[in-house]
């Protein structure tokens, strides 16, 4: 019987399979840390060694195929047969599940679905890593534990938590955030599994049905049982629908086996061995950069130069006097510092948080307690970050101050003329320019952490070097090979190709360190020339500690930068300064004492908050001494307390008023005939903001009005699989569930009109809607399928011109029973009646929010966007995190009819966009006013939007900010800008 062999090569690791016939007589899996061809060669000699093979291997000539994402180098290198993957699954599914509609296959670094029912179609991921094994094993690294101990986490999980998992790297951001309000580890466990089935969904399936029989192939749903779990939950799969087979790991590599029986080259065991071992001898292609030091002279000259911008130490065991304590609680670290009356150091702290911060900074204040002894006094408190309230509340911290306030502060010590401080960590990165003494411009990376530490880090230990090893690699490398600045998976493949390619660690260190500076400067920041950074420039975080990554930073932008020698603690070392700025200042709360410190606890609960419509998920972090700290919610209403004063905020008003209007549109429908038509309108993007218009129409017609419910997450999911677009934005993924809430409403027809023009405003060059607004409901009927149900109406219709618009309507509803022309004509001028006394209305109620502001010296956030961004689900709670702050909240309509659309350098023609330069111009010109955008992921003309706003407000010195929103809650980036703009407006 003839002898066959499968390599599987994929991202991050080798799969070997032996087959004689279908018995398979040898298999093995093992990641290759990018040593692909060495790791392969290794494999087929460890094959070689086991002894019930050796006859069979050394009497047979052997058939091979190579595949994976990785094989087809190796496959050109040694001579040896390729097939493509899909080709190799197809060949598994037929051994394994011939019956098989769909596969799903997740590996390191790759994912697909395959579907095999109907037109037969791969697709596989392409921009980002996220839903894969390597997002798993970094989310079980940053929570300190085994991806073995993660499953088994994720067995006692109680709730499910948002997660991004569209980058493998930055949904640690969310993560973290969760960690730092006190959530339990067993329900973050489970959450990242259903992250990593939403990112399979929304990334690949992209609105084709994932149904029939499904084959899970691949590591990851192969060892995590919890992972099986949500997919068939999220599926609804029936148990005999779902296939988990044993031999999941090693089937695309079967697969292989069984199509080299096609194959016509047969080879001695020796010839594979000696074929596989050569293909390490490889030509040198890649592209090289300049070294970042001609010669050791030239670093040593850099490091004395850095050496300089120094904090100096105390020794804490000859020190009696005041202390002042500073805690930043990272979004991956924790750091403190603890500083003298004259600003020394006598003691600092820096490590990973663990999965933890809770203990890591009760642990720390023991030792800091142990340490002063009765000597040293603890005047004042601080702490900022990730962590702040939760750290704040469980040990009785004095100050809490947002991030950018105390990065400045650090950096004003070594540099009081600052211009401009860029701070990169574990996955964040900020960005800020001071101006006339306060922070000005900030910028954060939101999508990406591809510039940041933990990006180094991943590398790192992917390679089998520690951070720390790694960097100092880079430092030497003689020729950095050129990555460019790309996201992490892309990046992946080009250090795995360089290392084929004979690349040193050195040079990939190098390479690297070149890439992180370029996506801060040129992704994050965005500059067009180092002069927008001005002359004074400060590097903090603990990534800016390598020194390559300094070097790279100061080539780049052609100009030395300070480098304090404490930067990975500046954040801390800033509170700590606060703290004693502070000290004089009436403070209601105490630190924790030596004594409460010994019988401290902390336990977490969760719990589902109904005091109102948000339904947050709240975890409830309870500590010994009897104090509580609640977070994920977003109003004050469950922490048993409100606001000193009621701030106006007309996202709330705006909100509310639809509300009633949906319940007095179903009282109304009680009243109704039995026999009356249902007509649904989805609230969505442009359907959100003329619902009174619409609503008014067609129950002046008879009929029964069905409103989809407000947003929610569970609406999301009801048509996350129809979404054929991951990259659309939010606003319109979210139609898909609004039509089969509707659809579950067993309406008779929904109206969802197509809309080329809004009404037009009269200050543009045109009125337009973007595309997504205007032709969403064609999309809607491609691709969901429930829409055949029921009757979808989505007309072209003409709001501008009356006459032609009761005549397409007319032409829609005359079918239904009742319809007349004269009807519909009434019915058009009473709705568009309704829809103008509905907008003066929310004018009017503006104009007293701003007299309010006026009366009462309050600022006025402007926040300026699309009408469907009141819906909660979409701007996840960003007005009452702004009233929080004490800022009047109101919406860019009411600003935009206080002030004339001033000139702009690009062509005006869309209407949302016309109010936001209306509203921009308000700002301008109003003292107590600032501007805060809100901008949607997948947005494309809001990028055009967004800077010609910025330059009207800056013209009067105003500050602006931006708010980047999308499917998921976390609003840690949103909390760290809204409170950056409030302490520069305080300071």
């Amino acid at each position: 019987m003839e002898i066959l062999l499968g390599i599987d090569i994929g991202s991050t690791t080798v799969k070997i399979v032996l087959l004689q016939g279908t018995d398979i007589l040898y298999k093995k899996y093992d990641r290759h840390y990018s040593k692909v061809r060495e790791k392969t060669s290794e494999m087929i000699l460890e094959m070689a060694g086991c002894n019930n093979l050796k006859n069979v291997l050394n009497e047979s000539r052997i058939k091979v195929s190579v595949t994976g994402s990785a094989g087809l180098g190796l496959a050109k290198a040694s001579g040896l047969d390729f097939v493509q993957e899909v080709f190799a699954t197809r060949h598994a599914v037929g051994v394994l599940v011939p019956k098989a509609d769909v596969v799903i296959e997740l590996g390191g670094e790759d994912a697909k679905i395959i579907f095999l029912t109907g037109i037969m179609e791969e697709r596989m991921n392409g921009t980002c890593a996220g839903g894969t094994g390597a997002f798993i094993d970094q989310m079980s690294v940053l929570l300190n534990v085994t991806g073995e101990e993660l499953d088994i986490l994720s067995e006692k999980s109680e709730i499910i938590y948002s997660i991004a998992s569209r980058c493998g790297v930055f949904a640690k951001t969310d993560i973290q955030t969760i960690l730092n309000q006190g959530a339990r580890k067993e329900d973050i466990a489970m959450s990242i599994f259903q992250a990593v089935v939403d990112q399979t969904l929304s990334g690949l399936a992209q609105g084709r049905d994932i149904e029939g029989d499904v084959l899970f192939l691949g590591g990851p749903l192969h060892f995590y049982k919890g992972l099986q779990k949500r997919f068939i939950e999220t599926l609804g799969l029936r148990p005999e629908h779902a296939h988990f087979p044993e031999i999941g790991p090693y089937a695309i590599a079967a697969g292989a086996a069984y199509h080299s029986r096609k194959n016509k080259a047969l080879y001695s065991f020796e010839e594979i061995i000696d074929k596989t071992s050569r293909t390490r001898e490889i030509a040198n292609n890649t592209k090289h950069l300049p070294r970042l030091f001609n010669d050791m002279d030239q670093y040593r000259e850099f490091v004395e130069r850095h050496s300089r911008d120094t904090v100096e130490s105390a020794e804490a065991i000859f020190y009696k006097g005041k202390a002042y304590l500073g805690i930043d609680c990272g979004s991956t670290t924790t750091k403190i510092v603890l500083i003298s009356e004259d600003n020394r150091i006598l003691y600092q702290y820096y490590s990973s948080n663990k999965g933890n911060p809770v203990q890591i900074v009760r642990h720390q204040l023991e030792e800091i307690y142990d340490l002063c002894e009765d000597r040293i006094t603890i005047e004042s408190s601080g702490v900022t970050g990730y962590g702040e309230d939760l750290i704040k509340n469980a040990f009785g911290i004095n100050w809490g101050i947002v991030e950018t306030v105390a990065h400045y502060i650090a950096a004003k010590h070594f540099c009081p003329d600052v211009d401009f401080i860029i701070d990169i960590g574990g996955q964040d990165m900020k960005c800020f320019k001071i101006k006339d003494g306060r922070v000005d411009n900030i910028m954060l990376n939101e999508a990406c952490s591809s510039g940041c530490g933990s990006f180094v880090e991943t590398f790192a230990k992917s390679m089998g070097h520690s951070v720390e090893e790694f960097c100092t690699m880079g430092v030497v490398s003689k020729q950095p090979i050129d990555l460019g600045s790309r996201c992490t998976v892309f990046m992946n493949s080009s250090v795995k190709q360089a290392q084929k390619e004979g690349a040193s660690m050195e040079d990939i260190s190098a390479g690297l360190s070149i890439s992180v500076v370029k996506n801060a400067l040129y992704k994050v920041v965005r500059i067009n020339s180092a002069d927008e950074l001005g002359e004074n420039i400060v590097v903090q975080g603990g990534t800016f500690l390598n020194d390559a990554i300094l070097r790279s930073f100061e080539k780049e932008i052609e100009r030395n930068v300070i480098r304090p020698s404490i930067s990975g603690l500046m954040g801390a070392f800033g509170v700590a300064l606060y703290s004693k700025e502070r000290v004089n200042s009436e403070r209601d709360v105490k630190l924790i004492s030596r004594s409460e410190l010994k019988t401290f606890g902390h336990s977490v609960k969760n719990a589902k908050c109904g005091l109102c419509t948000n339904n947050c998920n709240l975890n409830i972090n309870i500590f010994e001494n009897g104090g509580r700290y609640i977070s994920g919610n977003r109003c004050e209403k469950p922490l048993g307390k409100a606001m000193n004063r009621e701030i106006p905020d007309m996202y709330q008003h705006k909100l509310d008023k639809l509300r009633k209007l949906i319940k007095s549109t179903q009282e109304k429908n009680q009243l109704q005939r039995d026999q009356a038509p249902r007509i649904g309108i989805p609230l969505v993007l442009n359907m959100i903001e003329q619902l009174p218009a619409w609503n008014e129409f067609f129950s002046s017609l008879g009929f029964k009005v069905v409103i989809s419910d407000v947003s929610s997450r569970e609406i999301y999911r009801k048509g996350q699989r129809s979404i054929p677009s991951d990259t659309v934005c939010y606003p319109a993924k979210l139609v898909h569930g609004h039509i089969e809430n509707l659809i579950e409403k067993g309406c008779d027809a929904i109206f969802y009109p197509c809309m080329t023009y809004n009404i037009d405003e009269n200050k543009g060059d045109n009125c337009y809607n973007c595309p997504v607004v205007a032709y969403y409901p064609e999309l809607v009927e491609a691709n969901i399928k429930s829409i055949q149900k029921t009757r979808l109406i989505k007309p072209y219709i003409e709001l501008n011109n009356k006459a032609k618009l009761k005549a397409q309507l007319f032409k829609e509803l005359k079918a239904f029973k009742g319809v007349s022309r004269l009807k519909i004509s009434r019915a058009i001028d009473s709705a568009f009646s309704t829809q103008k006394i509905y907008e003066e209305e929310i004018y009017q109620e503006g104009l007293k929010c701003i007299e309010y502001a006026d009366n009462n010296n309050l600022v006025i956030a402007v926040v300026a966007g699309r009408p469907y961004h009141i819906d909660p689900e979409i701007n996840h709670g960003i007005n009452q995190l702004i009233a929080s702050c004490e800022m009047v909240v109101i919406t860019e309509d009411v600003a935009a009819r206080l002030a004339e659309v001033p000139q702009v350098n690009v062509l005006n023609q869309w209407t949302y966009h016309s109010r936001m330069y209306a509203s921009a111009a308000y700002v301008k010109n109003k003292g107590n006013a600032q501007m805060i955008q809100l901008v949607s992921f997948g947005c494309g003309i809001d990028s055009i939007t967004s800077d010609e706003i910025r330059a009207i407000v800056e013209e009067n010195g105003k500050i602006y900010t931006q708010l980047k929103i999308d499917e998921i809650n976390n609003l840690g980036a949103a909390r760290i800008r809204i409170r950056s703009l409030k302490a520069a407006i305080d300071r």
